[in-house]
């Protein structure tokens, strides 16, 4: 495996994102706040991280939810994956919402997501009068009756 380099500008006072294990496949994001952001239930916030990146033509970053942050608290992304292009220049902000009856306080330097780096393939459509048949056809969700 190759290490893919990516250039960074941090303007926040956390640490670059990092892999925490050797076998970690997300980059820990976090939080980049003045005062601390108190999320209360139901509610959604964008939460800045500092973090800018010169993705790589043919690469995404995905920003995903922290596992222990969706069960201990119900904190969870809202659009997940949430997509960062290769020709994307802004801050990486983090989309979260609070899916709990509590509210969760949100301080800087907080973990609030994980990034995954990605290498993507372009499609090129064409233009069909029919569709190759398969066994399962046109069926959609529960379709195939397994729970």
């Amino acid at each position: 495996m190759q290490d893919l380099e990516i250039k960074i500008i941090n303007t926040s006072e956390n640490k670059n994102p990092e892999y925490v294990t050797p076998g970690s496949s997300g980059l820990d994001l976090r939080a980049w706040l003045n005062i601390p952001l108190v999320l209360k239930p139901l509610e959604r916030v964008m939460v800045p991280t500092g973090i800018f990146l010169e993705i790589p033509s043919g690469y995404e970053a995905q920003v995903r939810p922290r596992s222990g942050l969706a069960f201990k608290h119900g904190i969870t992304c809202l659009n997940s994956p949430g997509t960062v292009d290769s020709d994307y220049r802004g801050e990486i902000k983090v989309i979260l919402i609070n899916l709990s009856q509590e509210e969760h306080t949100i301080n800087t330097g907080d973990r609030i997501a994980q990034m995954v780096i990605c290498k993507i393939e372009k499609a090129l459509l064409q233009n069909a009068e029919q569709l190759e048949t398969t066994v399962r056809g046109e069926g959609g969700f529960g379709h195939t009756g397994h729970n």
